[in-house]
C-alpha cells in the first residue's frame, strides 16, 4: 500500500465531497482510521503486516501536522527502511523548544538541537539521516534493537540501492556532535558509552533481524558468541552456509524466521513444501559431518529466559563473562 492512497478528511473536503461519509464508512467497517483526518480502505489495511502498517502512520502524521516536521528514531528507521522490533504506534518527531519527551496525537517530540540536526528528505518526508538515525536507536533503545540496526546499516541494503555504512562514519559522528552550540551534549557519556558498545559487537555477517537479535541476547544472557555465516563442507562439495557456528561444541545454530517458506525470492521456483524437503536433506547432511543441527524461530526470542533455557538444553557453551540484563 503506497502512501498516496491515503484517504485524508481535509483533502477529501475540498473536491466538495461529504466528509461525514467517511466516518459513515468507518463504522460499516468499509474503512479504517488510522489518525485522526485519515482514512485507509480496510481490505488494504487489514492484509498488511505490523512494520508494513508503521511507514503509513508515520506518512498519515506528516500529512496532518500543521508545521513541517522532521521524523527521528524508530520513525524514520522505518522510512529508510531500517528493520525495527516489535510493533510501533507511536510516530516520533524532532523538536527544537525543548519540550522534548511530550505525546500528542501520537506523535513524541525529542529535543534535538537544530545546529547540529542532520536531515534528508526521503519517501516525500524529512528524516533524520542513517547515521543519526542509527545511533538515536542505539542510544535509547535495547542492545537487542542496535544490533539489529547496526547490523544492517554496516552492509548495502538489499532493498534499497543504498551503500554500507562504515563504523569510521558512525564513530566519526559521535566527535563533532558531542558538544553542541550551546555546550550541551547531543548524548549523554553513558549514551555514548552504550552506542560504542554496541558498534563494537556489531557484525555485517548477520543474515538478518532475526540472527542480530539472536546473537545480541546469546552475548546478554552470557553464551558464547558464535561464528557467523560458516561454510560447511563435504566430501561431495560445500553443504551450507550456516547462521551460527559453535566449533568447539560441534554445533550449528538455524535462526528461522519461516520467509524461506513464504516469498518468492526465496522460494527460488520452488513449492514451500519442496522448500522445505531442501531444508531437510541440507540438515541431514550437515549432520553427516559430525555437527548437531539446532533451530529457532521468534517464538523463543519473544521471551529471554524461554531462549537461555533453550540455548542451555541444546549445549551451547558459556562465556567466561556474562551479562545478566537481557530483558532491558
Amino acid at each position: 500500500m503506497e502512501p498516496s492512497q491515503l484517504i485524508l478528511a481535509r483533502r477529501y473536503s475540498l473536491l466538495g465531497h461529504d466528509v461525514r461519509s467517511l466516518a459513515r464508512q468507518a463504522k460499516t467497517g468499509e474503512l479504517r482510521r488510522i489518525r485522526q483526518g485519515v482514512y485507509v480502505r480496510a481490505v488494504e489495511w487489514d492484509v498488511l503486516k505490523s512494520w508494513e502498517r508503521y511507514p503509513l502512520l508515520v506518512h498519515a502524521a506528516a500529512a496532518t501536522l500543521q508545521s513541517n516536521t522532521v521524523f527521528c528514531r524508530q520513525s524514520s528507521a522505518a522510512i529508510w527502511g531500517i528493520p525495527l522490533l516489535g510493533r510501533q504506534t507511536l510516530v516520533h518527531a524532532c523538536t527544537f523548544d525543548g519540550a522534548g519527551g511530550r505525546s500528542r496525537a501520537g506523535v513524541r517530540r525529542h529535543y534535538v538541537q537544530r545546529a547540529y540536526l542532520r536531515s534528508e528528505e526521503v519517501s516525500g518526508l524529512l528524516v533524520t539521516d542513517r547515521i543519526r538515525t542509527s545511533l538515536d536507536l542505539a542510544a535509547y533503545e535495547s542492545f537487542g534493537q542496535a544490533m539489529v540496526v547496526l547490523d544492517h546499516i554496516l552492509k548495502p541494503d538489499k532493498t534499497r540501492p543504498l551503500a554500507a555504512v562504515s563504523r569510521d562514519e558512525l564513530e566519526n559522528a559521535l566527535e563533532p556532535s558531542s558538544q553542541g552550540s550551546n555546550g550541551t551534549a547531543v548524548y549523554s557519556g553513558a549514551a555514548v558509552r552504550r552506542i560504542r558498545a554496541a558498534l563494537a559487537f556489531a557484525d555485517p555477517a548477520s543474515g538478518s533481524p532475526g540472527e542480530s537479535l539472536s546473537r545480541a541476547l546469546m552475548h546478554q544472557l552470557g553464551f558464547q558468541v558464535p561464528l557467523l555465516q560458516t561454510v560447511v563442507r563435504d566430501v561431495n562439495g560445500l553443504v551450507a552456509y550456516c547462521d551460527f557456528e559453535w566449533p568447539g561444541a560441534g554445533l550449528v545454530g538455524e535462526f528461522d524466521g519461516l520467509v524461506k517458506y513464504r516469498k518468492a525470492e526465496y522460494l527460488s521456483g520452488r513449492t514451500p513444501s519442496e522448500t522445505v524437503i531442501d531444508e531437510k536433506r541440507r540438515e541431514d547432511r550437515i549432520r553427516a559431518t559430525g555437527r548437531r543441527v539446532i533451530r529457532w524461530t521468534w517464538a523463543e526470542l519473544v521471551d529471554s529466559h524461554r531462549f537461555s533455557a533453550f540455548l542451555a538444553s541444546a549445549g551451547v557453551p558459556r562465556a567466561h563473562r556474562f551479562w545478566t540484563d537481557a530483558a532491558k
